[in-house]
This record gives C-alpha cells, structure tokens and sequence, in this order.
C-alpha cells in the first residue's frame, strides 16, 4: 500500500512538473470568459422570467455584461 502512494505521488509531481507554471490567459481574457458567461446566465433568466418588467431588466443586464466582454476583449489585444 505504501509503495502505491508513493507511486502516485510521485506520478502526480511528475505531472505538475510538466505543466511548466506558464499561463496563457491574461486577466482581460479571464474577465471577458467571465462577463460572456454572466450575459449567457442573464439571458437563460430573462427567458425563464414571468414578469414583463424582470424581463426588461434581465436583458438590460445582459446587454451590459455583453459590453463588459468586449471592452475587456479588447484591452486583451
């Protein structure tokens, strides 16, 4: 048993040491992924909502954080 934790720590450095630490987003990329993931959850709301005026604000959001993503798309470049 103890020969096996060591195998699969040693497995799991291994591929840590792989990974070679290098990101490849840049925090404009992280912060865009996320604004279009915010408008995508604002516009599945706004379809579900009962109400005319949620709605409206529902969608005001998402046009709002579609915004965000593409100013912060281009700060990316």
């Amino acid at each position: 048993m103890k020969k096996i934790l060591i195998v699969a720590a040693t497995a799991g450095l291994m591929s840590l040491a792989a990974c070679g630490g290098e990101t490849t987003n840049t925090v404009a990329e992280n912060v865009a992924a996320s604004e279009e993931a915010n408008a995508a959850i604002y516009d599945a709301a706004g379809d579900n909502a009962t109400n005319e005026v949620v709605e409206t604000a529902l969608e005001n959001a998402e046009a709002v954080a579609e915004n965000n993503a593409d100013v912060a798309e281009a700060n990316a470049n």
